[in-house]
């Protein structure tokens, strides 16, 4: 057996510039005596080069440091190779990123390196689903993105683009993060969307769509990534103190009580129109697809560490 074969591949994915997470992290691996190589990435397209290299170098346990986006370009990596070497090779997670949701989804904290590694020293495997969302982009080119956690249509993939052109400029995170919620006051605050959910049709102005094969960032609290089914969350236009009272119920875990939150249960979605909406996979924005897009499961496709 090759030494890769026992050693964990660990793809840390710093959220600022101090190292003191990454120092704590190796700490407790060497405090349990775990054989591992350590890799940084400096940048989205960093963490599938890396993630590539740990998969094509035989590493058979692959920990990502990060948080949900780098989740997301993990699992990626994975469904490009071949069935049979994704089978071989578990995923795990040391939550370290601005988004933990599928982290927090098992209880893995980000202030609890010590109590993740040890789960993580017992290798109990999960077989997880993923959505994927199949579209057209601008160039006309058939496109694929897989995800643990959420698909986001509308609003709040609207704040995710918000959040990111603030942060360009404030530097801060979660500066950036509050001044996207004040700025989408004067935002656009629905789209014109015309979907297909089992044997339904909506065709309306929605504010939000959240597709979750996990928790969806409270929006889809009671998905589960592993029973092979999409939970929906369609919130219809509102006033802005309704706006406001969602997001309250949002951060209570109460989001389905909000009048005018529609949940639905299935295994696909076609979006045939969602005009000028914006779409965002696990935290990370992928535009605007050209024409209709599906979105669908992947039943038990991803070996994941979970706690014991």
């Amino acid at each position: 057996m090759s030494e890769a074969n026992t050693r964990w591949g660990i793809l840390y994915c710093p959220k600022g510039y101090g190292s003191k997470q990454r120092e704590k992290i190796q700490r407790v691996l060497d405090d349990r005596h775990v054989e591992y190589d350590f890799v940084q990435s400096e940048s989205a397209d960093s963490v599938e080069r890396l993630m590539n290299m740990l998969i094509h170098n035989g590493y058979k346990t692959i920990i990502v440091a990060g948080g949900d986006s780098a989740l997301n370009d993990a699992v990626n990596c994975l469904m490009q190779v071949e069935r049979q070497v994704r089978d071989e090779i578990a995923l795990g997670v040391i939550p370290n990123g601005l988004l933990n949701d599928f982290a927090r989804y098992w209880d893995f904290k980000e202030n609890n390196v010590e109590q993740t590694v040890d789960w993580l020293v017992k290798h109990r495997v999960r077989t997880v689903d993923l959505g994927c969302v199949r579209y057209v982009n601008k160039k006309g080119e058939h496109c694929h993105r897989y995800f643990l956690n959420c698909v986001n249509v509308g609003l709040i993939a609207d704040i995710m683009n918000l959040r990111r052109q603030t942060r360009s400029l404030l530097g801060s995170r979660t500066l950036s993060f509050i001044v996207s919620i004040f700025l989408m006051i004067f935002h656009r605050m629905d789209y014109k969307m015309h979907v297909k959910i089992n044997n339904s049709t909506v065709d309306r102005k929605v504010m939000t769509m959240c597709i979750g094969s996990g928790p969806g960032y409270g929006q889809t609290p009671s998905a589960v990534p592993y029973n092979g089914m999409l939970d929906v969350s369609m919130v219809y236009h509102t006033g802005i103190l309704q706006v406001f009272a969602g997001l309250w119920l949002l951060i209570t875990g109460r989001f389905l009580n909000h009048r005018a939150v529609h949940p639905y249960r299935t295994r696909e979605v076609r979006v045939e129109e969602a005009k000028h909406a914006l779409v965002g996979v696990d935290g990370r924005l992928l535009g605007i697809p050209v024409g209709p897009y599906t979105i669908t499961v992947e039943q038990e496709v991803i070996n994941f560490l979970i706690p014991d």
